[in-house]
Parts: C-alpha cells; structure tokens; sequence
C-alpha cells in the first residue's frame, strides 16, 4: 500500500530525490557540489535540498549499497536523522574506509532518503523493569548460527 505524504522542498530541479524504481523505499540524494573524500576520512556533503517534513514523520538518510560494495563509501551516522521541524539544507557525512580517494561530483548519488513514520514515546521511570525471555543479554547472546 502506498501512502501520500507530502513533503515540501526547496532546491534546483535536478537535485530533487528520486526513487530509482518502483518499490524501492529510498530515493536518492546527490551532491550539489564537486567533492573528494579522502582516504579513511570523512567529509560533509551538500545536497542542495531543504525540506518540511509533517509532524511524526522523520526522513532518514542511509549509505547506497554500491558506493559501500565497490568504493567503501558510507554514512558515517547512518542512518542521518532528519526531524520534522529541520528547515535547514539537507546535509550527508560520508566516510571513505578505502585506501583510496573517493571523487564526488555534482549531482552524484551519495545516499538514500527514507521517509517513515514515528511514534512518539511516554518515558515512565519505574524502580524494575518486567521479566522478559531475552532478561539483559546483549550483544552476541544469540550466538553465532
């Protein structure tokens, strides 16, 4: 099923997020601007894009699954966290993990934007917390197979 949900945005035609192919649950951000990522650093990408979510809706930025495959390229705070009330440029912090220098240029795909809806939560401070099946196992409790 597929929801309408608007979202206002302001930039130049050609940066506007695109989904790639029917389905597909992020549309692509592009850089504005010319870029190197070097080698085992990180930089800060413009989009070119600002946009107004609607009130419990959050747009999430995650890495393209290509640019970290063929050129270890991610996002660095993946997913990037775009709340309803941010008016300001939509911005990306790529990490380059290759022994490479990664070029970026305009109008490049260098991630995903995902727009979800959330629920907002009641914080309760109790003395205990409830029995679970899983109790305060953490990392690796569920073994390796």
């Amino acid at each position: 099923m597929t929801e309408s949900v608007p979202v206002l945005i302001v930039c130049d035609d050609s940066m506007i997020p695109v989904y790639a192919k029917p389905g597909d649950a992020g549309a692509d951000l592009r850089a504005s601007h010319e870029a190197i990522v070097p080698a085992g650093e990180r930089l800060l990408v413009k989009t070119g894009c600002s946009l107004a979510l609607p009130n419990g809706y959050v747009g999430l930025v995650h890495p393209r699954s290509g640019l970290a495959l063929n050129h270890g390229i991610t996002v660095l705070n993946s997913p990037g966290t775009i709340d309803a009330g941010y008016r300001g440029e939509i911005m990306v912090t790529l990490f380059n993990s290759s022994n490479e220098d990664f070029h970026i240029g305009v109008g490049d795909r260098i991630a995903q934007l995902l727009i979800q809806q959330v629920a907002k939560a009641e914080f309760i401070r109790v003395e205990r917390l409830p029995q679970s099946d899983r109790g305060e196992s953490g990392y690796g409790s569920s073994g390796k197979k």
